[in-house]
């Protein structure tokens, strides 16, 4: 999950977010005022009557740079009291380049905590040109993220900290400095966001969603998430089938995974993607690992004890790179495409294992962790995900219960199992402070089926190191009317990725509701 969207990789620049102000230097901006939006005619029924002034309210949209425009919609932080306390969500809106306008067709990224907001300004690499004619492109940031009544949790300061700290500890006191990192960041929550982090979990976003669409004046919801996003996705067919319009799902989850389901699964895609590079590197005339399977592994193994040890110097003498970070720098680099991945990568463990230099795996590290050089985060990420997917799967793990699950994850991928493996500690404090009710043994959610719900596309793609194939044939097989369209490639979600085999199916199923062929596989 976690998706990026990483432009100009060497570059590690992060994405500014729009805001909702115009910028009056920009010479592209709307001179004309955007308007409102009003809601659709038939946005309270099916409704309870309590919730009917969030469906139908209106959005005043401003112009916030360039063409894009920017509004809030208003939601009740409790769904169960909507007469309670509200929050406003963060729109952002690319107009329809053409005249024959669609609708709006929404977006989301990923995570859990990616921006949406800052997604729908990346346009041209969310959507199709033919796409963007036809839709206004509407990114939302979910509740709790970026600039959505965002959580805070720690300072840049103790993020770096928190994030650099030992992720796969090899003995009792490195477990116990693990776990008193998870409780400080617990305690951060809780004191600086804890009245909304009960309600953060992905049914609340899907709530949302529906009340998003209805504001936009949208019979039925349009939408493209990737990612994580594809479970905000499924889980609003699920709740509103009927108003399930066009639904593509890119990078599936699967719904009735628990989170060790999840975290071993990834382990098996990174390990997967892992090979698709050394099989790449042993190719080229000089590949930083060695030169067969056994010696690359042997590399990168030592690689990551050495860290472990004595973190690797770095152009920034107060920021060596830790086991932690050099994890995140190696694999930002297997989300990509090869062309666009492998080259880095091959480059960066070539520094850190020749010259014992960390500094290009700490730059792809920060660029995974939307870290800027002068030491701030851009969003929250770090901090939403790990409360978001505890809430979405509350399971408590023991030290003891950790360790006995180890050699599964360990089976699954030598270098990122552990890793993975370690991260089923964290949901104890983060429940606690949250208000969640530990379920303490892990148990699969029902299935996304959706019954009644029109045709919806799920993509997969068959080397997806973080959202591995297998999540993306589960819930093809769920959703009583899910298609799955399979891309044979290996990088994380595959639309916009390369493949225009992939690109025209998704194209033709958002412009005229074409549904491919179940089972339907396009070539890399």
């Amino acid at each position: 999950m976690r998706l990026r969207t990483v432009a100009g990789l060497l570059a590690a620049t992060a994405v500014a977010a729009a805001g909702c102000q115009a910028d009056p230097e920009d010479g592209g901006q709307r001179e004309d005022p955007p308007g409102e939006s009003t809601p659709a005619p038939d946005a309270t029924e099916g409704v309870e009557p309590e919730l009917a002034e969030f469906y139908t309210q209106s959005l005043d949209w401003e112009s916030c740079g360039q063409d894009f425009q920017c509004s809030t919609v208003r939601v009740p932080v409790d769904y169960d009291d909507p007469g309670g306390d509200t929050i406003e969500l963060a729109l952002l809106r690319a107009p329809a380049t053409g005249e024959e306008r669609l609708g709006s067709l929404l977006v989301n990224p990923g995570g859990p905590g990616a921006s949406g907001v800052e997604y729908a300004q990346q346009t041209f690499s969310v959507a199709s040109e033919q796409v963007r004619e036809r839709y206004d492109i509407v990114g939302f940031d979910p509740r709790g993220v970026g600039q959505s009544a965002p959580i805070d949790c720690l300072d840049d300061a103790q993020l770096d900290e928190y994030i650099s700290a030992d992720a796969s500890p090899d003995d009792d006191a490195e477990i116990a400095a693990m776990q008193e990192s998870i409780e400080d960041l617990a305690a951060g929550c809780e004191a600086r966001s804890g009245d909304l982090l009960p309600h953060l979990g992905t049914v609340n976003v899907a709530r949302d969603l529906d009340v998003l669409r209805a504001a936009l004046g949208d019979e039925q919801l349009n939408y493209l998430g990737k990612s994580y996003g594809t479970y905000i996705g499924a889980i609003y067919a699920d709740l509103f089938p009927e108003r399930a319009g066009r639904l593509v799902l890119d990078g599936a989850i699967d719904p009735t995974l628990t989170g060790d389901d999840l975290a071993l699964g990834q382990a098996h895609g990174f390990e997967r993607a892992l090979s698709a590079f050394l099989t790449w590197c042993f190719e080229q005339d000089s590949c930083a690992v060695g030169s067969s399977e056994a010696e690359a592994r042997q590399a990168i193994e030592g690689l990551l004890d050495q860290a472990d040890q004595e973190p690797l110097p770095t152009d920034d003498e107060n920021r060596p790179l830790t086991e932690s970070l050099a994890f995140y720098g190696i694999i930002l680099p297997l989300y990509l495409t090869a062309d666009e991945g492998y080259p880095p990568l091959n480059e960066a463990l070539d520094l850190a294992l020749t010259e014992d230099d960390g500094t290009l795996l700490l730059t792809f590290a920060d660029v995974y962790l939307e870290r800027s050089t002068d030491g701030q985060y851009a969003g929250n990420q770090n901090e939403v995900i790990g409360v978001v997917n505890c809430l979405d799967h509350p399971e408590v793990a023991t030290v003891d219960e950790v360790r006995a699950g180890l050699s599964a994850f360990e089976e699954a991928s030598p270098i990122f199992g552990p890793f993975l493996a370690w991260g089923g500690l964290s949901c104890g404090p983060l429940l606690d402070d949250a208000g969640g009710a530990p379920t303490g043994t892990p148990t699969p959610s029902a299935p996304a089926t959706a019954e009644g719900a029109a045709p919806i596309l799920v993509v997969g793609t068959t080397g997806d190191p973080a959202t591995p194939y297998e999540w993306a044939q589960a819930l093809a097989d769920q959703l009583s009317s899910g298609v799955l369209l399979s891309y044979e490639g290996a990088v994380h979600t595959a639309y916009l990725a390369g493949s225009d085999c992939v690109d025209e199916v998704v194209d033709a199923y958002l412009l005229a509701g074409t549904v491919p062929e179940d089972g339907l596989s396009c070539a890399a």
